[in-house]
């Protein structure tokens, strides 16, 4: 019984079995009166149900260590939530400073950690000295090296199609012979600034418009001069000037002079008025009795020729111009008496 016991025990527990199979061979040479050869024989034996007992329970301990193992990893892979990539560190991401003075991008660059670069944006390749006056039209970045390169223009510049293109100033329309509206609106289509346009009057004796007056009566006003010439590129350093003529319905005379700056509107604003007159005077009918240039006239009627603008007397006065447009003597625009078409 007692090997018996000792194959059963060590099939369970190793230890526990060779505990017991020391008492049993204790027994075994003690207590029965075996003969010496049968207490070998049991001694091996013994050691033998041990060895074959420790066996099985291997067998079995291994079957158990296993199955729980085998589960355990069967269960692991269909718990195993799916690993997911490491999340990279963010990188900053450079701010837009296109439009911007240079010197405040480059400032506004650095306080976000990033070092940066400059040239200019057009062909000439000129060096940038006065950051505050250049504005970037490109920018360039390099997020992992943490830098940016800029590319600038002058501040009154255009910003060319691409890095390193040319200026895209625009060219100056041609414009004579139009209204002063009409002339505004192409101007201004063909990307010139019409605050940067100076105007003048053809003429000696008539005031020159402010752009507010021009745009006014601009369908009064007319280019007779320009410059520069069509098709002129206009940098920021091109003076644009409209040389402008004003004539309404009641002017007889609604073409340009041939230069300006040379003639007078009204004939009897010319300091040698007086002298025409008494040519005029001369040449003019003596039995009318009156002053033919001058438009003056004592005894009413009519007054023979006559100059269209000149001041007159008196009040309903008539007369005809050297081209024989019959002219009535009437106030004008300043209030007082002037020749005008009847």
């Amino acid at each position: 019984m007692l090997l018996a016991l000792v194959a059963l025990l060590g099939a369970f527990s190793f230890g526990l079995g060779f505990v017991v199979m020391i008492a049993a061979m204790v027994a075994v040479w003690v207590l029965p009166p075996w003969r010496r050869f049968a207490k070998i024989g049991a001694t091996f034996g013994a050691f033998l149900l041990l060895t074959v007992g420790a066996g099985l329970g291997g067998q079995l301990d291994e079957s158990g260590t296993k199955q729980p193992d085998a589960k355990a990893r069967e269960d692991g892979k269909l718990n195993a939530e799916p690993m997911s990539s490491p999340t990279p560190a963010k990188v900053a991401k450079a701010a837009d400073y296109t439009g911007k003075p240079l010197n405040e991008a480059e400032k506004s660059a650095h306080s976000a950690g990033f070092t940066t670069g400059h040239h200019d944006a057009a062909e000439d390749d000129r060096s940038i000295i006065m950051r505050s006056g250049w504005t970037v039209c490109f920018q360039e970045a390099d997020t992992t090296a943490k830098s940016i390169g800029f590319a600038a223009v002058k501040s009154d510049e255009p910003c060319p199609e691409k890095d390193g293109g040319p200026l895209p100033w625009p060219k100056m329309p041609e414009v004579v012979g139009a209204t002063y509206n009409t002339a505004a609106k192409d101007l201004k289509q063909a990307g010139i600034d019409l605050d940067s346009i100076t105007l003048d009057d053809v003429y000696l004796d008539i005031d020159t418009p402010t752009a507010e007056e021009a745009a006014e009566d601009g369908n009064e006003w007319r280019v007779c001069f320009q410059s520069p010439d069509k098709g002129t590129k206009v940098t920021s350093t091109t003076t644009v000037s409209l040389d402008l003529g004003r004539w309404t319905d009641v002017d007889l005379v609604q073409d340009c002079p041939k230069a300006k700056d040379t003639t007078y509107k009204i004939p009897a604003n010319d300091p040698e008025y007086e002298s025409d007159n008494s040519t005029s005077e001369e040449n003019g009918s003596t039995g009318s009795g009156s002053s033919s240039s001058s438009g003056g006239s004592t005894g009413g009627g009519s007054v023979g020729t006559v100059h269209p603008g000149s001041f007159c007397s008196p009040h309903g006065a008539t007369g005809v111009t050297k081209a024989g447009t019959r002219m009535v003597c009437g106030p004008g625009s300043d209030g007082r008496n002037r020749w005008r078409s009847s």
